[in-house]
């Protein structure tokens, strides 16, 4: 792999989305707290201080990083629901897994931020329906 911040791939968005996209998409939100969750089960504290590659960001710090991540968008998408001009602000999130809480915060906490927050994203996207 020549690029490992994409450890996955480059995002390649669908040609002409589908309504079952929408639906699978929303699904994959509402679930992805729990698949987080799955995914760390069981790993003991010198593998949660593991970086994930050389480098990287820990264990710990990857799932705090996904809290943070996802509460900006969150926000972001709010903003643009309810402003006629908002402004997006960016954040340094290189800079924000060094902190104190991402380096040693306990996971539960959030694990607790993402599944309040998801219930709360996931029900605000299924309210806009399709044409909105």
């Amino acid at each position: 792999m020549e690029d490992l911040r994409y450890l996955i791939g480059r995002f390649q968005p669908p040609s002409q989305p589908t309504s079952e996209d929408r639906r699978r998409h929303l699904d994959e939100l509402d679930q992805a707290p729990a698949t987080l969750r799955e995914a760390i089960q069981g790993l003991g504290p010198g593998q949660l201080e593991t970086p994930y590659r050389e480098g990287g960001w820990t264990v710990r710090q990857v799932v705090h990083h996904v809290a943070d991540s996802h509460l900006n968008g969150f926000v972001r998408f709010r903003l643009a629901l309810t402003e006629e001009q908002p402004t997006i602000k960016p954040y340094a999130p290189d800079r924000w897994a060094e902190l104190a809480d991402s380096r040693t915060a306990e996971l539960e906490l959030s694990l607790t931020l993402l599944d309040s927050l998801h219930r709360r994203w996931v029900m605000l996207l299924r309210s806009l329906g399709e044409d909105d």
